[in-house]
């Protein structure tokens, strides 16, 4: 049964330079939470964007391309598990996303932020948009372009430690992850922070 999605907007103020910016890997226990910022070409539409956890794999492996490629502008950052354990995963998103924004060629003159908190950034108005990638194009890109370079980046750290099945769960805690960890071990890409394991299990750090 083909899913129906929902048609999204282009904007929320036309004619104005519009960044929507999105997040990926809050939940996970291991990796980077990586954020993506885009400004899209209104002259150059980008067919069937959607919130990224709506589409296949193989669908947002296929617009990540034409976003990087059609974009008017886009950047992607990544906020490292030592910074996560440092700021917390709340505020390393948000500096994830201000990473992004910074990265961007030009300055947007408004950002679009998926979710319901930000920290703002710096001389940029911006609107939190509950569920934004699934109601805005250039959050939609945005959650894209952080989750398909986010999942690139965890299948290249699987392949020094493949028994924590991260080319799998992309380090999200599932109960083969966490088993692995009891078995193996906290790796170096892991957040110290974040309960690892089982609360009922035992391990030694």
């Amino acid at each position: 049964m083909k899913r129906h999605l929902k048609k999204l907007e282009a904007y929320i103020q036309k004619g104005r330079l519009e960044a929507g910016c999105d997040e990926a890997g809050r939940g996970c226990l291991a990796g980077p939470v990586v954020a993506a910022a885009v400004i899209l070409n209104p002259k150059k539409p980008i067919k069937g964007l959607n919130d990224s956890k709506q589409i296949s794999e193989k669908q947002r492996d296929l617009l990540r391309i034409e976003i990087e490629k059609k974009a008017l502008h886009w950047a992607v950052a990544f906020v490292q598990p030592a910074e996560i354990d440092k700021i917390n995963i709340l505020n390393a998103s948000f500096l994830a996303m201000h990473k992004a924004v910074s990265q961007l060629d030009v300055t947007p003159e408004f950002l679009l932020i998926d979710g319901n908190r930000f920290k703002p950034y710096p001389n940029i108005q911006h609107q939190c948009i509950i569920k934004g990638d699934g109601k805005y194009m250039s959050i939609a890109a945005a959650s894209i372009l952080a989750k398909t370079w986010r999942d690139e980046l965890m299948l290249q750290l699987h392949e020094a430690a493949p028994y924590y099945h991260w080319n799998q769960n992309k380090g999200y805690p599932t109960i083969a992850h966490r088993n692995a960890v009891l078995q193996h071990g906290i790796s170096p890409h892991h957040r110290l922070t974040f309960r690892i394991t089982d609360p009922q299990l035992k391990l030694d750090l």
